[in-house]
């Protein structure tokens, strides 16, 4: 599907999505617990590879309930699915659920499309070898197809951070059900740690305790996943309530109100101080989760993305519409997500007319050389991608035309709905 956006201002009112990486980890959770009810889960393309995930070792979810999951979980022993696990195209699902695998006796097969059959999985492989479990990739490249089991009941493992903090959340949730724990030592500097404080926040919403130690992280065995009252809340998305604000300070002809932004453990909250030091007109109520932001003239900044790695799309829009440059650093690792994130950006920028230079682990935007354009750019079968570019489609001249503009609803299902609402020139 193809999406076109013309040139026009956005006024309103708009609730952010449910936040992604709380419905995952809260849907696991609840498949490793006698059973428990997620409310106001964000069901998109990538929750339902968990969902089905968890059904396969052995759990039940009921979606009868349009704002809730009702989860009849596995209670921690996971059974030996029936045939091969989907992961479909979530990286999260996948990472996730492999650690699961390691805790039944025999074989799991794990796989997916072409983009998550590219992504490095070696690390948690090795980490569950290290465990004495079976893990290993079919073309042994440490890429999906994947094949794990074992058993494993515990240990200690070293593994990098640099890669992917999901091996780390992995580990964790697995670990807490184990007979002895696991100790994860890591090896180099963490990557994307505010997710791995996700992962802390939901456990102990589950009743389960993790902690961080001076090496890396640790969960004691033998635990049980319990929330409170069997049920637990998801928040509001943060990754995707920066595309709703970048279209504010962009684009809003009055303000533009963000809803169920409520402060939580979510890296990607920090859109929130980018757009004040690029100097947008912005309010945060945090106690009624509010966010009110007006349109107003951008600079360009320096930002760092070691931790909030899924924000650097938002801000490569915001950067070539500022004045000056904006500089996006600790980037390496953005480029092993559904798409290399950096290239594209910097390629379907340039299509736009803006003035962009890549490096290793650096985009530069040069606002002050850009003039947006609408032309035709490739959305790169990447949610992320495609809602970035369409935030720069408001302030481009003439129409922009996304191609693929569907993978939005892998975290934003109702994307565009919410733009046209908001009054965004938005066709097919």
């Amino acid at each position: 599907m193809d999406i076109t956006i013309a040139e026009s201002a956005v006024r309103g009112t708009a609730q952010a999505p449910p936040s992604k990486s709380y419905t995952h980890r809260a849907i696991l959770a609840a498949g490793y617990s006698e059973g428990a009810t997620v409310h106001d889960p964000l069901v998109s393309a990538d929750t339902k590879a968990t969902m089905r995930a968890v059904e396969a070792y052995g759990g039940i979810v009921d979606r009868s309930d349009e704002s809730a999951l009702s989860i009849t979980g596995f209670a921690g022993r996971p059974e030996t699915p029936d045939d091969v696990i989907d992961c479909a195209n979530s990286g999260t699902t996948t990472r996730l659920v492999t650690a699961t695998a390691a805790l039944q006796d025999d074989l799991t097969v794990l796989t997916g499309d072409d983009s998550l059959r590219s992504r490095p999985q070696g690390p948690l492989l090795d980490a569950i070898e290290q465990l004495g479990g079976r893990a290993e990739s079919t073309r042994d490249n440490g890429q999906a197809p994947l094949v794990v089991g074992g058993g494993v009941d515990g240990g200690t493992v070293s593994i990098p951070g640099d890669v992917s903090s999901q091996y780390v959340t992995a580990l964790l949730m697995a670990g807490a059900v184990t007979e002895s724990g696991i100790d994860v030592e890591l090896t180099t500097g963490l990557k994307s740690s505010p997710y791995v404080d996700i992962t802390l926040e939901v456990l102990d919403a589950f009743g389960v305790t993790a902690e961080k130690t001076d090496d890396g992280y640790a969960v004691a065995g033998g635990q049980s996943y319990d929330p409170d009252g069997s049920a637990y809340h998801v928040p509001g998305d943060f990754s995707s309530m920066s595309y709703l604000l970048a279209a504010g300070a962009l684009a809003a002809d009055e303000e533009l109100v963000v809803t169920s932004a409520f402060p939580s453990a979510q890296g990607d909250s920090a859109i929130v101080d980018v757009l004040e030091s690029m100097g947008a007109t912005l309010d945060w109520d945090r106690d009624d989760g509010e966010i009110t932001v007006e349109r107003s003239a951008l600079d360009g900044v320096e930002v760092g993305v070691e931790d909030t790695p899924d924000l650097l799309p938002t801000i490569a829009a915001l950067g070539a519409a500022a004045d000056g440059v904006t500089r996006i650093t600790d980037a390496e690792h953005v480029r092993y997500k559904e798409t290399d994130r950096v290239s594209a950006m910097a390629d379907e920028l340039t299509k736009m007319g803006a003035e962009v230079e890549e490096r290793e682990d650096e985009l530069l935007v040069y606002g002050e050389d850009t003039d947006l354009r609408g032309t035709t750019v490739d959305g790169h079968a990447d949610h992320r991608i495609i809602m970035s570019l369409a935030v720069a489609g408001l302030v481009a001249d003439g129409e922009t035309t996304i191609t693929g503009a569907e993978h939005v609803d892998v975290s934003f299902p109702g994307f565009f709905d919410v733009m046209q609402g908001l009054g965004a020139a938005v066709g097919q």
